[in-house]
């Protein structure tokens, strides 16, 4: 391999998602020499506008959060030193059940086949070593990030490459911790119903389905500085609120699992381009 740069390809949903899931190992890649290419599906429309208003608020125009998202997003990749930014700009969906699902344009309404075909030309282009998207159920549900699990597996069939393939996911104990740090900051914060508790439990997996642990600790700083890029959604990034220290020793590790592997790279595995170099 030695003899061309090795690609890793991040296929996101919304600007900021990158950061969230990802801006560890986007950073640690970039320190290291690989090609970063980050692929964002929408254009973050449904996002708050500014002063905080919200979608279906007066006063929110998406087209215009559309505009500031996307600087914002180019903020974030310049911080984690992301080598290609692409950006299919469909229209964002909203979170499931909003009435923006069923809109004409959205990402959540488009044939798989058809986004499948403009990432498909992308892999071609870029030829990834290593592709990095969500899990089936968007890790939470949310039809973007479902969508975008979509159209990757289908654009990896399209175009027959054989990277390795890894999904974003989170070990339950980390899941446990999030909800006890969420707790120490908003102490007023209810106990949620049965129902949300049972869906929020099913979220990520027990730690020894874990098959990929990423150490990027030494650059917790600059996921920090591209989520809070993210300024406009500064009241949904709740990581935020934690400080720069506090957020290095939480999400530091990033973890994934391993869905497709051609190099026979053993796992558990610290490294998403062990067998690669």
């Amino acid at each position: 391999m030695a003899d061309r740069t090795l690609t890793l390809m991040a296929v996101h949903a919304h600007p900021d998602d990158e950061a969230t899931g990802t801006g560890g190992v986007l950073a640690r890649y970039a320190a290291e020499g690989i090609r970063t290419v980050l692929v964002t599906c929408t254009d973050g429309g449904c996002g708050d506008g500014p002063g905080g208003v919200k979608p279906g608020d007066p006063g929110h125009d998406p087209a215009a959060v559309a505009l500031m998202r996307r600087q914002e997003l180019e903020a974030s990749c310049a911080v984690l030193k992301v080598s290609d930014l692409e950006t299919l700009d469909y229209a964002d969906s909203g979170m499931m059940g909003w009435p923006s699902n069923d809109a004409p344009g959205s990402f959540w309404q488009t044939p798989v086949q058809e986004g499948a075909a403009r990432l498909a030309e992308l892999m071609r282009h870029y030829r990834p070593d290593v592709v990095v998207t969500y899990d089936e159920n968007g890790f939470y549900g949310h039809p973007d990030h479902i969508q975008a699990h979509r159209i990757t597996m289908a654009a990896l069939e399209m175009t027959e490459l054989t990277p390795k393939v890894y999904w974003t996911t989170m070990p339950r104990s980390m899941m446990q911790r999030f909800g006890e740090v969420m707790r120490e900051f908003h102490e007023d914060m209810p106990e949620p119903d049965p129902a949300e508790a049972a869906a929020m439990a099913e979220i990520g997996l027990p730690d020894d389905e874990i098959t990929t642990w990423v150490d990027a600790t030494g650059f917790s700083g600059q996921k920090f500085d591209a989520l809070a890029a993210h300024a406009s959604q500064g009241e949904n990034i709740f990581f935020l609120k934690m400080g720069k220290e506090r957020f290095g020793e939480l999400m530091g590790m990033e973890t994934f699992l391993r869905v497709q592997d051609a190099t026979g790279a053993a796992i558990p595995e610290n490294d998403l381009f062990a067998g690669l170099r």
